[in-house]
């Protein structure tokens, strides 16, 4: 290791240090622990311009362990992402600051992704690495290598004990995804102490098992091991790599090798120490000596000429190969789809009952003929939910080309590989199960949100409409989970037109993910569906009256009964608005005056009928309504036995409209 190397390894570790104790909150042991590995891959092995964050052949870089922050920041700071400056450093963790407590992708210039939920960063660079495996088997050509990026993830124990890591990894494994590499951030430590006391497998083995090439590095402030290491890695072109570098937590400082170096401040003697150790002046925060800025500023010029070199290769494939060029484009047109809403073709379907998973799925398959960069799978539910692309291929370790992915039984890392799809770019992504696991699928759905990627989640077999499978697969609870998540939509359409709407916006948002949450039943079409299901609510089924005696609302299968209810009322001479509700989430987009005029005020006579609990019901039902809703779990039946017995019919619909009258 030269001088220069030292210095450099050491500045990331003080800035760290300094921002953790600034902000008097933070973890400094990773930062101090893996700091040479971190400068090891970003000055001498990837490929990346601080100039340019978003281009495109970028290698793609993942702090899974975001608890240790601080050396991203660090990184993005000696290396010139976005200007991020000392006193953003010394904003650690502060209101408003670029530099908060876990890296948020689109916060902070040079993020790639929001991680903090540990492993999570393991499975999004899984998706990364399919992503980048997909688009070269459909762009390169001999000589020209135009996609051709690597994907370094840096995790530690944390992340290899959590399930995710076993998930997506393993499949990872299977797939020959020899562009991701690995770091594991070996320290043995632990919140509550040595990670013996949980955690005693071994690794390396654990991940030659799923497929990986497996390497260590047994002095984890060796750049020379760490840099050999990384080099075999990118040698194996069949395997994924998992480089395991022991290293020890808090190096350097009176902590090192200790759990209470791991999630608090060093403290300001400890952190003086520590400078005093790596030869940094003790009475100076964040200093940086001038030649290791000069020195960084040359490793950008490396960086620069890369791209620089990749945009004369780029410029020669377009000329050589102008269609695939043109595809290209429309690869990474994000507007595609949106000219779709006036698309006749694209809004048809055969006007017979049908179960909306099966239009789903009619849809999935107009939309991979649209958009060249539509890709998705499900986890082992294909055949049940509908999202198998026809003559579309399957994407394997033999075929990155296919544009159907196979997740196998893993809803948790599907869902975070489906956000690594879209974190890439030049994919429109869809994930898919049984809507009861969303259970499942939900943290890393989570994090689609925060992170505002546009990720469709596919979400069938949506109610007690599931039948025998019993209360273990009907979703109860899950609508009001998923609609209580912050920019987040869900859309449960209750026919073809509505299903078709779900997709349109799913496929035309730009910063919020969509669950479309579709039956396994036939349900009827309706004359009065229209695209105003993309407003969230609307009347599907008039009163005669300006003012209706009565409002029904209702979402997906529910909407059948609502509107048969309303037949029998008007018999009764009562009139009554039938207002279908796929969107609780884009109504409350709406104007106020839209929504008044769905919702009137004056009319305080309201229910609404949905087979799933009644929790976020109450605003729109008001305290004179009432509500026809599910009161505890299912049951094992015949769905139309079980839609009966939980009162889902005309004739309780109709007494619970009499009942607020």
């Amino acid at each position: 290791m030269s001088n220069i190397d030292t210095l450099s390894v050491n500045s990331l570790r003080v800035l760290a240090a300094d921002a953790v104790q600034k902000a008097n909150s933070g973890h400094p042991g990773l930062p101090l622990g893996a700091a040479a590995m971190a400068y090891e891959v970003w000055a001498n092995h990837m490929n990346h311009n601080p100039k340019n964050p978003k281009w495109t052949n970028r290698d793609r870089f993942v702090l899974s362990g975001g608890h240790g922050s601080a050396l991203l920041y660090s990184l993005l700071h000696l290396f010139g992402y976005g200007g991020l400056s000392v006193e953003d450093l010394a904003s650690f963790r502060q209101l408003d600051s670029l530099t908060p407590g876990h890296p948020e992708y689109g916060h902070t210039v040079g993020i790639e992704a929001t991680t903090g939920p540990l492993g999570a960063g393991m499975a999004m660079a899984v998706g990364m690495a399919m992503a980048e495996a997909h688009l070269s088997a459909k762009f390169n050509k001999e000589n020209y290598p135009i996609v051709d990026h690597y994907t370094y993830v840096l995790g530690g124990d944390g992340c290899m004990m959590e399930g995710i890591s076993y998930e997506s990894m393993s499949l990872a494994g299977t797939l020959g995804l020899s562009k991701l590499i690995v770091l594991y951030d070996s320290n043995k430590i632990s919140i509550e102490g040595d990670t013996d006391i949980a955690f005693r497998e071994d690794v390396s083995k654990r991940f030659e098992a799923f497929g990986f090439q497996t390497l260590v590095v047994e002095d984890g402030n060796n750049l020379e091991e760490i840099g050999a290491a990384i080099t075999a890695a990118k040698a194996d072109t069949t395997r994924p790599t998992l480089i395991t570098v022991k290293t020890k937590i808090g190096y350097g400082s009176p902590r090192e090798g200790m759990a209470s170096a791991h999630g608090e401040p060093l403290g300001a003697d400890n952190v003086k120490a520590l400078k005093e150790k790596l030869g940094f002046p003790a009475d100076k925060d964040f200093h940086v000596p001038a030649e290791v800025y000069k020195h960084i500023e040359e490793v950008n010029k490396k960086s620069e000429k890369a791209e620089a070199d990749w945009n004369e290769l780029f410029s020669s494939y377009a000329k050589a190969y102008p269609e695939l060029k043109e595809l290209w484009d429309k690869y990474h047109n994000e507007a595609i789809a949106e000219e779709l809403l006036e698309n006749e073709e694209f809004w048809s379907y055969p006007d017979k009952p049908d179960a909306t998973r099966n239009l789903s799925g009619m849809v999935i398959n107009r939309l991979k003929d649209i958009i060249p960069g539509f890709i998705g799978g499900s986890a082992d539910l294909a055949p049940s939910t509908k999202t198998y692309m026809k003559d579309a291929g399957d994407f394997s370790s033999e075929d990155y080309s296919g544009r159907n992915l196979h997740f196998g039984v893993r809803e948790l890392a599907m869902a975070a590989i489906g956000n690594g799809l879209a974190l890439h770019g030049g994919l429109k992504a869809y994930v898919s199960t049984f809507f009861v696991f969303s259970d499942y699928v939900k943290p890393m759905a989570r994090l689609s949100s925060l992170m505002g990627l546009p990720l469709t989640f596919v979400l069938t077999h949506d109610s007690i409409g599931v039948g025998e499978d019993g209360p273990t697969h009907e979703p109860i609870e899950q609508l009001a989970m998923l609609r209580a998540m912050p920019n987040f939509t869900v859309f449960r359409p209750a026919d073809a037109t509505e299903t078709i709407a779900g997709w349109y916006y799913a496929v035309t948002s730009k910063k919020t993910p969509t669950a479309l949450v579709l039956t396994r039943q036939n349900l009827p079409q309706y004359k009065g569906s229209s695209k105003d299901a993309l407003k969230g609510a609307y009347i599907i089924a008039p009163s005669e009256k300006e003012v209706p005696d009565a409002i029904i609302m209702a979402s997906g299968s529910e909407v059948e009964i609502s509107i048969n209810a309303k037949e029998e009322l008007k018999k009764e001479g009562i009139d009554v608005r039938v207002v279908s509700v796929p969107s609780i989430d884009l109504f409350e987009e709406q104007s106020k005056e839209y929504k008044d005029s769905i919702l009137p005020k004056n009319v305080r006579a309201r229910v609404a009928v949905e087979a799933a609990i009644d929790f976020g019901w109450g605003k729109y039902v008001g305290l004179d309504g009432t509500t026809v809703t599910m009161k505890g779990f299912g049951a094992s039946a015949p769905a139309g036995l079980l839609f009966k017995k939980f009162g889902f019919t005309t004739e309780n619909v109709v007494a619970a409209v009499k009942s607020v009258l």
